[in-house]
């Protein structure tokens, strides 16, 4: 068989990967390995691993990293995924030392620095971008990154940041909870999806009321509406004889404008004589016993004897 012509270095630095090859593309370029190797030694290059060349001796940037981590793990079965995913889709706001990709349960693979390599039971279909770097799509990559957090709090983060972003809509992240079966919080990740896409302020409402009673709180009036200077104020939650608000926001309140709205009609609120505590949706499904400790002692001081 016929070897590939060289490329010259130049052409080759023009192909590279945020400055990095893998020893397979190098190949197909008339770069085998004793050609590396001697670049290696005169110091022009360095080595990454089994399979990744950096066209350079500098450190390698993050893009490259991410490169590395699939060709490392195993180019024909690896794929980066969970936060690392989202960060290669745009996601800003969250770091993470670590490279995440996934792969076949089936598949062997050793220890690499600074990846962490998480093992599924299947791909499911549809879940890969077919250009560029191997990686999950952003809603698949979301719920991986939720079951494979730290701590509830932070698989919430990492659940609503994608979606406040517009990597991902609400409903994409409810459908690949569908098809996502991670082996950790099979009930709070699908829940917080739904609170998220927001098919549940109502929803909100009446968990919140049911654990009111579960407080030995008396039943508050919902949907209480209100006048207010640009027209009628719609309260959630509302004790008369507390003059005491709750209101419970879902996540389209944390977007855009939503946010300042809501602070000029909670000022509204106030102005006429009641309080108000806030929560959102999410906060409610990570931290209720918080939240009712602060609403019951509310309450308790407010109410009219």
């Amino acid at each position: 068989m016929r070897k590939p012509i060289r490329m010259p270095r130049a052409a080759l630095r023009e192909l590279a990967h945020d400055g990095v090859l893998s020893r397979a593309e190098l190949r197909e370029h008339g770069w085998d390995r004793d050609a590396v190797g001697r670049q290696v030694a005169a110091d022009r290059w360095a080595c990454h691993g089994r399979q990744t060349v950096a066209l350079h001796t500098s450190t390698l940037g993050e893009e490259a990293g991410r490169w590395r981590a699939v060709w490392e793990a195993g180019e024909r079965v690896a794929a980066l995924d969970g936060v690392s995913a989202l960060h290669a889709a745009g996601m800003t706001g969250f770091s993470d030392d670590q490279v995440h990709v996934s792969v076949k349960h089936t598949h062997t693979v050793e220890d690499i620095d600074g990846v962490r390599v998480h093992k599924v039971i299947r791909r499911v279909a549809g879940e890969l971008e077919l250009l560029g770097l191997p990686r999950t799509k952003p809603a698949v990559a979301a719920v991986r990154a939720a079951h494979w957090a730290l701590s509830d709090r932070q698989a919430a983060l990492l659940l609503v940041m994608p979606v406040q972003q517009r990597l991902v809509t609400g409903v994409q992240l409810v459908e690949a909870t569908q098809r996502v079966r991670g082996r950790t919080r099979r009930r709070l990740i699908p829940q917080l999806a739904r609170d998220i896409a927001d098919g549940a302020q109502s929803l909100g409402e009446l968990d919140f009321a049911s654990l009111c009673r579960l407080r030995g709180l008396p039943e508050p009036s919902r949907q209480v509406v209100r006048r207010g200077a640009q027209g009628r104020v719609y309260l959630d939650v509302r004790w008369d004889e507390a003059d005491l608000v709750i209101e419970i926001d879902g996540a389209q309140h944390l977007w855009g404008l939503a946010a300042t709205d809501d602070q000029f009609r909670q000022n509204a609120v106030v102005l006429r004589g009641d309080r108000v505590l806030r929560m959102t949706l999410v906060g409610l499904r990570l931290a209720p016993e918080a939240f009712m400790d602060q609403v019951c002692e509310a309450h308790a001081r407010f109410r009219r004897r």
